[in-house]
């Protein structure tokens, strides 16, 4: 797949500003998966950090040069200019952007009159020469340069001549692109689109944004600066940075290809975005935001059922693009908002054609509508609703075993000793009445081991499945100990995962339903016929 021309930049920061997001902790084996991840949705270039201003980032810049195969970035090593008053052939931290051996640099520098004196204590003059030396000299070393101006837009709002004078200056010393930072995250898009207009009239410089989030505006800066003539945008995975984070890097490709009709990335690699952002958040070891726009699990779901009917008929008419050009799918959420299109929809993404069903979809829609309004909820919950749908087309529920009882015990042993919790299930399966004893280190996981200990030998598959997540929840207008609970459960077969809910005023029992419900889910799943 071939790179695209040079024309326009999609610079991806992850690996330096995103991962100063607090929660963030990355090894040089993430960031070097990360940069695998990010190449392959085809950015031009990929900031791995700051060599020589800590190890990881000095040992990363070093991995790469033999670990990394690189089909469409190039590799950015982060730094500042040169010190005030030395030069940039000197200077420690420039040698180590030199020794790094990344094809291009991006510095950073103050634009800002006021950080140039209260925060560097020097002169604008000097600041002006640090930036002209440290570009020129990388330059001649046969480094691309890029320059960031740190808290552009703020500088230029407060003393706008000076604020260009910087731009001229890194352009004059050889940088191929100077971009603005809207370092505080303070400006509006109108703004931002004023201001990169004016700087592009009075100096001919190519020019790049780089826009924080504290306003909830950074993607919509980055459009405005384009709209404007930038033609290199800086972002982050998933919109991760320091404070609120950066201009969301999935989010500004789609808008800029899906909705300005410019080509940004190469053909093929934008389908890939949905499976990069979460593959992206698995490697951060943060849970994938679900309701990011384009690639967040929520993106296209719809759970209104007018909203339904009218994408039964047109998809388009709901959804602002086709969920595909993003590698995302189109989801209907099953509620007590529901009509009958929607619960054909998703009876028709559960593979159930419900088209000539009218009478079955009418119970099933009051079915569900009953059952939330007691407070089961079945668009977090496909399997249970899965097994409703099919109890209501067949006549009778999936079954592989009858419950006789089940009991639990929870005893504390001693004052300074753990609570232990014993489980007995009672039940019959294949013609045979089953008593099965477990402990746990919890009520619902004694449960869960005594109903597999019962089972398992009549269907040894259980053995594959595996509860992973776990969710209590009190419902509203309920209190105290009398409350109304439900849980949400999530189980895996190792291959896919499921969700399934229970509902109770005794939380054991509402866990009961929901594990009843996955371990039936699972044996349909694992191609076992129920009675």
């Amino acid at each position: 797949m071939a790179p695209l021309d040079d024309s326009f930049h999609v610079f991806d920061t992850t690996l330096r500003d995103g991962a100063q997001r607090e929660g963030i902790n990355l090894s040089v084996a993430d960031k070097l998966a990360i940069a695998r991840h990010l190449d392959d949705f085809g950015v031009g270039f990929i900031e791995g950090g700051w060599p020589g201003a800590n190890p990881k980032d000095t040992e990363f810049f070093r991995r790469a040069r033999t670990e990394l195969e690189l089909k469409h970035a190039q590799l950015v090593a982060f730094g500042s200019t040169r010190r005030a008053g030395g030069r940039a052939a000197d200077d420690p931290l420039v040698a180590a952007l030199r020794d790094a051996e990344a094809p291009a640099v991006c510095l950073v520098a103050k634009s800002d009159i006021r950080h140039v004196e209260r925060a560097l204590r020097t002169t604008a003059e000097e600041n002006l020469e640090m930036i002209r030396d440290t570009v020129s000299h990388l330059c001649a070393e046969g480094r691309r340069v890029f320059l960031d101006c740190e808290h552009f837009f703020d500088g230029y709002r407060y003393d706008p001549a000076y604020a260009t004078r910087v731009v001229e200056t890194a352009a004059e010393a050889g940088a191929d692109v100077v971009v603005l930072c809207d370092t505080n995250g303070g400006m509006l898009p109108f703004q931002v689109e004023e201001i990169v207009a004016e700087v592009l009239a009075a100096t001919g410089v190519r020019l790049g944004i780089h826009a924080q989030d504290d306003t909830g505006c950074a993607v919509a800066n980055t459009i405005a600066a384009v709209r404007s003539g930038a033609t290199h945008v800086q972002c982050t995975a998933n919109g991760y940075g320091e404070r609120v984070g950066n201009a969301n890097l999935f989010s500004v490709v789609g808008n800029l290809q899906l909705k300005m009709g410019l080509q940004v990335v190469p053909p093929g690699c934008l389908e890939q975005a949905t499976r990069i952002a979460h593959a992206i958040a698995e490697i951060a070891n943060l849970t994938p935001a679900t309701h990011q726009p384009y690639v967040g699990t929520s993106a296209f779901a719809h759970k209104a059922g007018l909203h339904a009917s009218a994408i039964k008929v047109d998809p388009d008419l709901y959804q602002h693009v086709d969920p595909a050009l993003v590698g995302n799918d189109m989801r209907v959420l099953v509620s007590g908002m529901a009509g009958r299109a929607s619960v054909e929809l998703k009876g028709k993404e559960l593979g159930f054609d419900l088209s000539g069903e009218k009478q079955t979809l009418g119970r099933i829609v009051e079915r569900v509508k009953d059952l939330e309004a007691r407070g089961f909820t079945f668009e977090a919950a496909d399997a249970s609703f899965e097994l409703l749908l099919r109890e209501e087309l067949d006549g009778s529920r999936p079954r592989f075993f009858e419950l006789e009882s089940w009991r639990v015990i929870v005893e504390q042993r001693g004052d300074s000793g753990e609570p232990v919790s014993e489980a007995t299930v009672k039940l019959h399966a294949k013609g045979e009445r089953i008593v099965a004893t477990a402990e746990g280190n919890g009520p619902v996981n004694a449960l869960d081991r005594a109903l597999r200990l019962a089972l398992e030998r009549m269907y040894p598959d259980l053995a594959q499945l595996e509860l992973v997540d776990y969710k209590v929840r009190i419902l509203e207008g309920s209190h105290g100990t009398g409350a109304v609970i439900r849980i949400l459960m999530e189980t895996t077969d190792g291959e896919t995962e499921w969700s399934t809910v229970g509902v109770d005023e005794n939380v054991i029992a509402a866990s009961w339903q929901a594990l009843e419900d996955a371990v039936t889910y699972g044996l349909l799943r694992q191609g076992h016929g129920a009675r």
